[in-house]
């Protein structure tokens, strides 16, 4: 359908709408969590104490690759020394997938034979602070006979004498090809645009990193394991595999969780150390890492590198697309996701939101030196919106259009959706040229082109840039389940309990990591029951007290939790008419459900008179009343199983200035679609976190290596992050197309804000530098690489003239 015909449409900039205190879907609650936080109330692993509690600290390795000859422990201090080959009944980390030429990485808890990448731990060592663990560490023996490392995707997939894991033949985790009438669509084609696109290796760099602390429940028999995940109920599942224990011996706790972005949705081999030391010695163990830690040894993300050929008619439209893409995965995959998530996304989103029917892509990804790739916000996507959208720019600049023009007669139209693409995504609802044509109008491209004619007085240049993106949320089985994964997610649960006084309790099995998940599913729960929210509690992060999900990623936790939590309360509502009209004295019949009361004839009864019933006075209750109670468990997916597609476009306004290699953002626009908002200030907040994210990637955040593989980013002043001062005031603008296949509508929204920004950036800085003839396509753009890009122009043209001009030279 177009976005005219039974689509709402809304425009609101952050702060247009002052927040409420109470309200159902679509209100601008205020987040019941932040209350906490500002107040310091916050719990979070590091603020557990208990009696006898050690702390940990690993020795890491040092080199990158290398065969482990000996490890030596100090004498005095072996008992608190622990290796790989102590740790009995504890298997090593595999990540399996059914993907085709997939190959697995046995991933140990400590190094085993050898060592892979600089800071892989070797050993782990306990006392009462982490300080004297240190100590310990430091007086560890590590003998190494040293190997070749590979710091570069290139050279691992090119040598193969060399092996990162032995066992394999080769150093390519995987290789998948996809090819739908390629050389049909692209055969004759006028137009042939070539494009080169890398991405810089990143960190995750949450507030808190791994955190986790592990004891023995004596009580329960339990092993109780408090760490900092979004995806308590899988690791439960993934530790009772490797330590070969019950489930029903194994829980799970997340607290207060300071950041994830994809860094907790993975069993980390530190929580599996952990967990083993705390079953084994039956005493409470913890592990916090520093920062050093993460930017050395924490998983890296977004390195990509790009060759893209384009196929266009004379107009600029895409008629075929062709791309080689190399992946570098680091030493190990990780589970239950593996490699194959960041690979197989790569492959399946390069498309995008665009309407063309050729297609040939080939995606390596290769095992470095490097920690192991894992998800971060934007899988994939963020790399393949760089690409799609620079070779989009490049058609443009081929075809002599506006970038803007020929963008929007490419994208998928909204009168026809839903729609399915070249590589069969589904998309749901929305109308993607509407969200361009919106950015558009909101920039003002013809004030900006008029500026850029007169020129700027200090003498920078000006430009403007797009990109539009596809944000594929909450989907589910099929997908999941064509990968071979250890760990298919299926239904969400949540269960309600209506309390003796009327109040809710909504358990729910995500987790949240500050996507104000604790206000949003009590909307939807007062959406439904129309419980005050004061008076609605929402638990999560315990797997003794929750129901069973995989957990909070892929943007799916609204459309999955949310839609449980719905279809629970539901659940509730024929219960509640039952007792309702009895206490009425009328047929159920005959009553009606509304504004949190059972309404008839005689009058109503509210939701808090019912329970008092149910709970207090059991004879007023009448015959054939339901013994499940007053509470119950359900589940919910999309009713299509490839989820709901959020979407959005991005505009930017820069100033370049050549001199320097300086880029300032002067204007920044939103322009997003996650269909039924539950809470509009909620969007707002991931879509301004996941942008400046986004402009981190463009400008700023780069983990380097050396020829050896030794990380030169190791603390916070090698590492640049993105602060205030850089972000720009945005103006955002919500369009809301209902997803016909989720509850309310709603689609996911978490990761849509770091997915389009590097593009939108690039494309405007290229438009800036037009009259250089100089072109950008590498992240992060340092004001070296724009220098040197500017450099480079100059050199060829001047190399030009020489060529028409041989006196020139003379």
């Amino acid at each position: 359908m177009s976005h005219t015909e039974g689509t709402e449409h809304t425009e609101r900039t952050e702060h247009a709408e002052a927040p409420v205190e109470s309200g159902g879907v679509g209100a601008r609650v205020r987040r019941r969590e932040d209350e906490r936080h500002l107040h310091g109330k916050g719990r979070f692993v590091a603020d557990y104490t208990f009696p006898d509690l050690q702390e940990v600290a690993f020795l890491r390795s040092p080199v990158a690759h290398a065969r482990i000859v000996r490890i030596g422990k100090p004498e005095r201090f072996a008992a608190q020394v622990i290796l790989r080959d102590d740790m009995q009944g504890a298997s090593d980390i595999v990540a399996d997938s059914s993907l085709p030429s997939y190959k697995a990485s046995s991933h140990p808890p400590l190094a085993s034979g050898k060592v892979r990448f600089v800071g892989e731990p070797v050993a782990m060592c306990f006392a009462k602070t982490r300080a004297q663990a240190e100590d310990i560490a430091e007086e560890i023996e590590l003998d190494l006979d040293e190997l070749p490392a590979f710091a570069n995707a290139f050279t691992a997939r090119e040598r193969t004498d060399v092996r990162v894991h032995d066992h394999w033949t080769d150093n390519l985790f995987l290789d998948l090809k996809a090819d739908v009438n390629f050389d049909e669509r692209a055969k004759d084609a006028p137009v042939v645009v070539r494009q080169k696109v890398d991405l810089a290796r990143q960190c995750m760099v949450p507030m808190e990193g791994k955190a986790v602390l592990a004891y023995w429940d004596h009580t329960h028999g339990q092993l109780v394991v408090i760490t900092s995940t979004q995806v308590p109920h899988m690791i439960r599942t993934v530790l009772s595999q490797c330590l070969g224990i019950d489930h029903a011996q194994v829980r799970v706790i997340s607290p207060d969780v300071g950041g994830a972005f994809g860094y907790k949705c993975v069993l980390q081999q530190e929580e599996l150390c952990i967990a083993w030391l705390a079953l084994t010695y039956k005493r409470p163990f913890r592990f916090i890492e520093d920062r050093r830690e993460h930017l050395i040894a924490g998983a890296n993300s977004r390195q990509h590198h790009y060759e893209l050929t384009a196929y266009a008619d004379k107009n600029g439209r895409l008629l075929a697309l062709d791309a080689e893409l190399l992946i570098d995965g680091g030493a190990y995959s990780a589970w239950p996701f593996t490699i194959g998530l960041e690979t197989g996304q790569a492959l399946g989103n390069l498309p995008g939101p665009y309407d063309f029917s050729g297609y040939r892509c080939r995606t390596q990804c290769a095992a470095t030196n490097k920690p192991g790739f894992l998800p971060y916000r934007g899988v994939a996507r963020t790399g393949v919106c760089f690409a799609i959208e620079l070779t989009m720019d490049a058609i443009a600049r081929a075809v002599g259009r506006e970038a803007w023009e020929v963008r929007h007669d490419n994208l998928v139209r909204g009168a026809d959706m839903p729609y399915t693409n070249v590589v069969k995504k589904h998309y749901d609802s929305g109308d993607f040229q509407e969200s361009l044509r919106r950015a558009v109008a909101q920039l003002d491209v013809p004030k900006w082109r008029a500026r850029q004619k007169a020129g700027e007085k200090d003498g920078r240049l000006v430009g403007i840039g797009f990109a539009t993106f596809t944000e594929q949320s909450a989907h589910g089985t099929a997908v999941f389940a064509s990968w071979g994964l250890p760990v298919v997610p299926g239904y969400d649960l949540a269960t309600v309990r209506i309390t003796a006084d009327g109040g809710l309790e909504v358990r729910a099995g995500i987790h949240s990591h500050g996507q104000g998940m604790e206000t949003t599913l009590a909307q939807i729960a007062n959406e439904v029951l129309d419980v005050p929210l004061q008076k609605i509690k929402v638990v999560h992060g315990d797997t003794a007290l929750t129901p069973y999900s995989t957990g909070t990623y892929a943007s799916r936790s609204i459309v999955m939790a949310g839609g449980a939590v719905a279809a629970t309360c539901r659940e509730l509502v024929p219960r509640l008419l039952l007792i309702g009209a009895h206490l009425l004295g009328e047929e159920q019949e005959a009553v009606r459900f509304e504004h949190g009361a059972v309404v008839g004839a005689k009058g109503s009864v509210s939701i808090e008179d019912i329970a008092t019933a149910w709970y207090l006075r059991p004879e007023r209750l009448p015959a054939g009343v339901s013994l499940a109670g007053l509470e119950a468990t359900q589940g919910f997916k999309p009713k299509v199983d490839t989820g709901a597609f959020s979407y959005a476009t991005h505009a930017a306004a820069v100033a370049v200035d050549t001199k320097t290699g300086d880029v300032e953002i002067l204007d920044y626009v939103i322009v997003e679609d996650c269909g039924r908002m539950i809470n509009p200030m909620v969007v707002e907040g991931q879509t301004i976190g996941g942008t400046a994210q986004g402009i981190g990637t463009a400008f700023y955040e780069e983990t380097l290596y050396d020829d050896n593989a030794q990380p030169l980013t190791s603390t916070l002043a090698d590492y640049m992050l993105p602060g205030p001062t850089e972000l720009p005031s945005l103006t955002i603008i919500h369009m809301e197309t209902p997803s016909p296949y989720t509850e309310f509508g709603a689609k996911g929204v978490g990761e849509g804000g770091a997915i389009a920004p590097p593009a939108a950036l690039f494309n405007a800085v290229n438009d800036a530098l037009t009259p250089l003839g100089a072109l950008v396509s590498e992240t992060p753009l340092t004001p070296r690489r724009l220098l040197a890009a500017i450099g480079a122009a100059k050199a060829r043209q001047a190399a030009s003239k020489r060529e028409l001009s041989p006196e020139v030279a003379e």
